[in-house]
């Protein structure tokens, strides 16, 4: 949460989806958020410093998009390994 608060210098935080919702943050009209919805669906960690993760970024129904990866903690950091999408809508 840190990194993208201090990167993109936005308001972040750690809610649901229904969180959201109740919060104010979703427009059913349009049935869009206003932000960006990022989750972490699985994770799983494997051998030398590596983590594989399945998430997804919701803006839309029109704006949303699935993503597999792999991160790879070296000299203190994260640093993305692999990732590729695996839905868009």
């Amino acid at each position: 949460m840190n990194f993208f608060k201090d990167k993109y210098k936005v308001d972040v935080m750690d809610a649901t989806f229904d969180e959201l919702k109740e919060k104010g943050y979703y427009n059913p009209d349009k049935m869009s958020l206003d932000g960006v919805l990022l989750r972490i669906e699985k994770m799983y960690f494997k051998l030398n410093n590596n983590v594989f993760f399945e998430g997804s970024k919701y803006r839309s129904g029109l704006g949303a998009i699935g993503v597999e990866g792999t991160v790879h903690y070296k000299d203190g950091n994260w640093q993305m390994k692999e990732a590729k999408e695996t839905w868009i809508s």
